[in-house]
C-alpha cells in the first residue's frame, strides 16, 4: 500500500476498513482480518495495525469477541458515514471554499454544475 505523509498511517488503515464497510464489503457482523493479517496486507508493525483497530473499536464501528477476533458493529456503516461527513468537513470543505472564493465560485453556479453532473 502506498501511504501519505500527510496522515498518519494507522488512520490510512482505518480509512481502507472505512472504505470496505462503505462499500458493503464488510457488513454488520462480518469477522475482519486479524491484526496479524492486516499487519502483513499493508506491509507495517502490528502495533500500527493495532493502532487502527483500536480508533474503531473506540468509535463503535468494530468490536472484538475476545480469542475470537474483530467483527463489524451492528452501526458501523451508519457510524463510519458520521466519521467521514466529520472528516470531510474538517479537513476538505475548508480548502473547497476558499478555492470557490478564489475563482468566482457562487453556491447557485455549483448546484447548477451538480445538477448537471448529476441529473438532478
Amino acid at each position: 500500500m502506498d501511504y501519505s505523509e500527510n496522515k498518519p498511517i494507522y488512520m490510512q488503515i482505518a480509512d481502507y476498513f472505512c472504505d470496505q464497510i462503505l462499500n458493503k464489503k464488510w457488513e454488520s457482523g462480518d469477522r475482519i482480518p486479524s491484526v496479524r493479517e492486516i499487519a502483513v496486507k499493508m506491509e507495517v508493525n502490528p502495533n500500527t495495525a493495532i493502532r487502527a483497530f483500536h480508533y474503531l473499536q473506540d468509535e463503535d464501528v468494530l468490536y472484538n469477541e475476545r480469542g475470537v477476533g474483530y467483527f463489524v458493529s451492528d452501526n458501523a456503516y451508519d457510524q463510519v458515514v458520521e466519521l467521514k461527513r466529520e472528516e470531510f468537513i474538517r479537513d476538505k470543505l475548508p480548502h473547497f471554499y476558499r478555492d470557490m472564493k478564489v475563482l468566482g465560485f457562487s453556491c447557485s453556479d455549483l448546484e447548477k454544475l451538480y445538477q448537471k453532473h448529476h441529473g438532478e
